[in-house]
């Protein structure tokens, strides 16, 4: 199948590296909106233009895409619009990394080099375990999350949507990373993290609360309170 690669940044790069490990797929270029990159070639490989030439390659042969950006909202959005074009989204998965049979796997999910996903975890769409993470049984990684280099996950834990956990961190057991969340780098996570926090340290703390964007003043009550417990606690 030929395919293309939106995103000619670093994280592109890394895609491209794993794409050409697996050699699933030919690559037919890049699109990014960088207009300074089109014409020039990344790591050997042409940047074509931006996404609006997307109708016009899928006329050309190309089938299928993947969203090699690293921030999770604008990867996530970006595969909605390769969708509404018709042109499968696939995955990139290096040769290197150890899926158990059991496991579950979206779309424009990327999974690098020595990355672990054990027994009956789930992986959704447009979801990234980079490099050397570890994701153990029955945990699931929600869509357009992120899973950072050196990661390890115990069993049983949830991370949600356009969640970010940073590199080297540790999550025990049976524990809910929230929606957006974030996860600072090499903290040691021993309780919930709520929605749209930022926790750090170890143990890890939650230092910082972000609401959601185009939310009001106002914040559920239950989410107050479960900042409050956790920044508390």
């Amino acid at each position: 199948m030929d395919i293309v690669i939106i995103g000619a940044g670093g994280h592109g790069r890394v895609v491209l590296d794993i794409l050409q490990a697996s050699k699933h797929y030919h690559i037919r270029g890049f699109l990014d909106s960088n207009k300074s990159l089109h014409g020039q070639s990344v790591d050997g490989v042409p940047v074509l233009g931006d996404v609006a030439m997307l109708d016009e390659l899928h006329g050309k042969g190309v089938a299928g895409a993947i969203v090699a950006i690293g921030d999770n909202s604008t990867r996530k959005f970006y595969s909605s619009v390769v969708a509404n074009h018709n042109i499968e989204l696939v995955n990139a998965i290096h040769p290197t990394a150890s899926l158990a049979h059991t496991v579950t796997i979206g779309s424009n999910v990327v999974i690098a080099a020595g990355a672990m996903v054990c027994a009956h975890a789930s992986v959704s769409d447009s979801a990234i375990l980079n490099t050397g993470c570890i994701v153990e049984h029955e945990c699931s990684v929600g869509q357009a999350a992120h899973i950072c280099p050196g990661v390890r996950l115990a069993g049983h834990v949830t991370v949600g949507p356009v969640a970010f956990v940073g590199i080297g961190a540790v999550v025990i057991q049976g524990l809910t990373i929230g929606q957006a969340a974030v996860v600072g780098a090499g903290s040691v996570v021993l309780r919930d993290v709520p929605p749209y926090t930022t926790c750090v340290g170890q143990p890890a703390r939650v230092v910082k609360y972000r609401p959601p964007t185009g939310a009001g003043v106002g914040v559920s009550s239950g989410v107050e309170s479960a900042v409050a417990h956790a920044a508390t606690a």
